[in-house]
């Protein structure tokens, strides 16, 4: 296959880019700066159609992933920069396929988890889900991820691509060893006695296993049946307390420092981010993907945590 991946630089990018092409597919990587890969790179502006779209006609997968990262303070010149760079980019990459004199037989684009409600009694899945932004127990400011990512989805469902299947993958956080990625974050403050529970620690976490992300990615694009919004997660999200005690475990460090919401608070503002990333309760399940006949390698976070801290240690 060729497959073109807009905004394809990033953790999650790099882990299907690289997967794809060890499987032998041609890859195009369009960014506004090149990365270093095996892959092909082409510019583009992030927000208009270019010579950039020629790599879409004749494409037979389309996986846009652009935007600014939401890892920041949300001041008001962020807030815009994040769903400006959402929006323009996902309709550019819409009105190029819907340009295409061959256009490809699938687009994949990126959302969150990250839209659904703030809630620990029960999980949310992608039938009847509850999308966030209402919740009364809650700081107003975390309606603004529920802004980004409602707005992300509607600007891709507001390009009409009629020989296009359409999905919406509303992605947990991905776990890869990489460097700068999520879980080498997380393994870092453990190494330094920092990865105990955060605040309550009873906020749910969910996550998923890089190799669960491609080989989900490969179910989305063989399985015609399946668009819309559909949960990329492991089926076991977990509270935060047990997920970080799990983690310490498998890479052998006993004790990790709480932190209090406070602290977390201090925390965030010194490294220019936003309490809400540790703090919201993101109980999210795949139950579309388990229903269309999906199985995952790594459904429970135990095993995926000692693979991936083995993985790590190796690239040390």
């Amino acid at each position: 296959m060729k497959i073109v991946i807009p905004g394809g630089t990033g953790q999650v990018g790099t882990v299907l880019a690289r997967a794809f092409q060890e499987d032998g597919h041609e890859v195009v990587v369009i960014a506004r700066h090149a990365m270093p890969g095996p892959w092909r790179f082409v510019h583009w502006d992030g927000e208009s159609v270019g010579e950039w779209s020629r790599e879409v006609d004749g494409a037979d997968v389309v996986i846009n992933l652009a935007g600014r990262s939401v890892n920041c303070r949300y001041n008001d010149a962020n807030r815009r920069s994040i769903i400006d760079s959402r929006v323009r980019s996902t309709k550019a990459v819409g009105n190029a396929i819907a340009a295409a004199e061959h256009p490809p037989r699938l687009w994949l684009q990126a959302s969150t988890a990250t839209i659904y409600a703030h809630r620990f009694d029960a999980p949310n899945d992608d039938v009847a889900g509850i999308i966030g932004g209402r919740e009364p127990d809650t700081p107003d400011t975390w309606k603004f991820s529920i802004d980004v990512a409602t707005a992300w989805e509607r600007a891709a469902n507001s390009v009409a691509t009629p020989l296009t299947r359409k999905v919406l993958m509303r992605s947990a956080m991905v776990m890869s060893p990489d460097k700068g990625g999520i879980f080498d974050t997380l393994l870092t403050l453990v190494r330094f006695g920092l990865g105990g529970t955060a605040a309550s620690g009873k906020q749910y976490i969910s996550w998923l296993h890089e190799e669960d992300l491609i080989r989900s990615t490969y179910w989305l694009i063989d399985h015609g049946e399946l668009s819309g919004p559909i949960n990329l997660a492991s089926p076991e999200p977990l509270p935060n307390r047990e997920f970080m005690r799990i983690l310490r475990e498998a890479y052998g460090i006993p004790i990790g420092l709480p932190a209090m919401e406070w602290q977390l608070a201090i925390g965030a503002f010194l490294m220019g981010s936003e309490t809400e990333l540790i703090l919201k309760s993101r109980r999210v399940v795949p139950t579309r993907l388990i229903d269309s006949g999906y199985k995952f390698s790594f459904p429970s976070w135990r095993p995926a945590a000692v693979d991936l801290c083995r993985r790590s240690r190796s690239l040390r």
